[in-house]
């Protein structure tokens, strides 16, 4: 199947409610085009230089997402143009991009990332560590962070009870905090969960963004 069809037959499964990120970490910039000329503009990566080397060659409307492990020193070059980073996973990270986003005047929009995972090797808060940083003084200094939510990854198995019970925890846990500490706030709004193996899971449990990369552009090209 074409990157057209593949992209088009998981839309016509999303709810309204649901956002679609295609995952084009390992893709070329031609096969981004041939997405965004389908109507897709929001496109994720995870690698910095990757996303600096393919930006510029496509289209200045597309909304960039960065969703992997975002180091503190790549920070500035991705803050002037990036939509949301969705894998803040520490207070040192906030630190950094609250900084980059000072220096050139600018709200940089992020979800929290939360480990839900049981494999050790994914990054995020935990929720009790969430809770703590929510509460704390240093949290109202980030005046140039705008939080729209939270983002997670279940383990990777075939267990589906697992997947969907630690989505559970995810959507439960965002309902917590938006209730606890962003009651006023209206961007407050997104869960990004679900990948290509377990979107529908994720959607059924109230996911905003789903993260697909595989099923919309097929095997990785590099």
């Amino acid at each position: 199947m074409s990157i057209a069809s593949q992209l088009n037959e998981i839309k016509k499964q999303l709810p309204a409610s649901v956002k679609l990120v295609a995952v084009s970490k390992f893709h070329s910039p031609q096969a981004v085009l041939k997405a965004y000329n389908e109507g897709q503009r929001i496109f994720g990566e995870s690698r910095v230089q990757e996303l600096l080397e393919k930006k510029d060659h496509l289209p200045k409307d597309i909304q960039w997402h960065f969703i992997g492990h975002l180091q503190r020193n790549k920070v500035k070059d991705i803050v002037p143009f990036i939509t949301l980073i969705q894998g803040v996973d520490s207070t040192r990270l906030l630190r950094e991009i609250n900084k980059r986003g000072a220096e050139i005047d600018k709200k940089v929009h992020c979800l929290l990332q939360i480990h839900i995972a049981e494999e050790s090797s994914k990054f995020g808060f935990s929720f009790e560590e969430c809770r703590e940083l929510l509460k704390s003084d240093e949290w109202h200094s980030f005046t140039h962070i705008q939080i729209e939510g939270v983002m997670g990854m279940a383990t990777y198995t075939e267990n589906k009870e697992q997947v969907k019970k630690e989505f559970q925890a995810l959507s439960n846990f965002f309902q917590e905090i938006k209730n606890d500490f962003f009651a006023n706030d209206t961007l407050f709004t997104e869960i990004s969960m679900g990948m290509s193996d377990d979107y529908e899971i994720a959607i059924a449990e109230g996911s905003t963004l789903i993260r697909i990369g595989t099923a919309v552009f097929g095997e990785r090209e590099y």
